[in-house]
């Protein structure tokens, strides 16, 4: 009688994700013809995720970044910020990226975050979460600042994700960055937001881990660290660029090796972290030495630099206007976007791209590729990973 029960329960959850699935898959494609439209005319929609460097200070020293190493530059004031989120361009912004630099160095984040709940009300009435990248090091700053955002934007119902670097356990970390007793303080930053996490269901907790030869040989312990500790991981190898890192000069320096190489791919062959997509993803770049990823940098994304610039692609280094200059709007129907945007995924950067980021923006922009892992998946476990994900807000 059980078996009878369990297989009539099997079935009825069948029906109903096929159900649901239905709606995006039709989504997806509809989608899929908008895109490349899009890519061939030059034109875009409206952006629905955005980066915004706040600062390029950093207190790390990081092995396979130059950010930290820039001259000092003049910041975009924070007025200047709360005007471009309130500009109507961003009215479909689903997601906001805040980064860095650090960004918890910027004394007036909470302010802005303040902002960004009172703007839910008006222009970002369709966000639903706001991302915070962090080096964790600045315990007695972060901790008490994300309790703090964390409230204000829980009461306007928005998710706060805190990402924070782990690129080792222990003394690699501490190598990695470059900053003696680094572990020791991310370990304490982590503790703190655990505690927070407990009593505030609106904040997400995660790692990001960049893939240099010195830590090769530990990903299989940092992903052991955050399952342990209950947190998302996002791993991925380390990219060079002129232009978001400013790391050009290291690329002979971090170098992969062919041990390297064949440990990443054990790693992601058989862990890799809970998103299937990026996992293969990443599998294909590390035997062919090319990405092949859709992309819709300039089409539903931008990138802010902490100056004002702002980037189509934060990798490609080419801006194409000012906000000092110009506003949001004007800047991206420009013809420099427009052109811009027909070259994007043709950049030498587009080739070896492995930010994982920018395939949750582009998934379910581009719709095709995101519609093909239905058939793979199944109605089930497209939904479930769609909703782990965090893509329906996207849809």
């Amino acid at each position: 009688m059980s078996t009878a029960v369990d297989s009539g329960q099997d079935a009825g959850r069948r029906l109903r994700a096929a159900r649901d699935v239905a709606p995006i898959a039709l989504k997806l494609a509809g989608n899929a013809v908008r895109y490349r439209y899009l890519r061939r005319s030059g034109r875009a929609a409206r952006p629905q995720a955005a980066s915004i460097e706040i600062t390029q200070r950093c207190i790390a020293r990081c092995t396979m970044c130059g950010i930290w190493s820039a001259p000092p530059a003049p910041e975009l004031r924070l007025e200047g910020w709360v005007e471009l989120l309130a500009h109507p361009l961003l009215a479909d912004l689903r997601e906001l990226d805040v980064t860095g630099g650090e960004p918890f160095l910027r004394e007036d984040l909470p302010e802005l975050m303040s902002h960004v709940a009172r703007l839910t009300r008006s222009n970002l009435g369709r966000l639903r979460s706001v991302a915070i990248t962090t080096n964790a090091l600045l315990t007695g700053i972060v901790v008490p600042r994300v309790e703090q955002i964390t409230a204000e934007l829980g009461r306007s119902g928005l998710d706060l994700v805190v990402v924070c670097a782990l690129d080792g356990v222990g003394d690699v970390h501490d190598t990695v960055r470059n900053v003696p007793g680094a572990w020791s303080r991310l370990e304490q930053t982590l503790e703190g937001l655990r505690s927070l996490r407990a009593r505030y269901d609106n904040l997400i907790v995660g790692l990001k881990t960049t893939i240099v030869p010195a830590n090769v040989s530990q990903l299989d312990l940092i992903a052991e660290y955050a399952e342990a500790n209950g947190h998302f991981t996002i791993v991925s190898p380390f990219i060079v660029t002129a232009g978001r890192y400013r790391n050009a000069d290291l690329a002979d320096t971090l170098a992969f090796g062919e041990d390297d190489v064949a440990a990443m791919l054990r790693f992601y062959r058989t862990r890799g972290g809970g998103w299937d997509y990026h996992r293969e993803a990443m599998i294909a770049y590390l035997e062919t030495g090319r990405t092949r990823r859709p992309c819709s940098c300039g089409l539903n994304y931008l990138f802010v630099r902490s100056t004002g610039r702002v980037l189509l692609c934060p990798l490609s280094g080419i801006d194409v206007g000012d906000l000092k200059d110009g506003s949001i709007g004007d800047i991206w129907t420009s013809r420099a976007s427009r052109r811009l945007r027909r070259g994007i995924g043709h950049f030498p950067e587009c080739g070896r791209c492995t930010e994982p980021g920018l395939e949750r923006y582009a998934l379910p922009f581009e719709g095709r590729a995101y519609l093909s892992l239905l058939p793979r998946l199944g109605p089930e476990r497209f939904l479930a990973a769609h909703r782990h994900m965090g893509l329906d807000k996207y849809l």
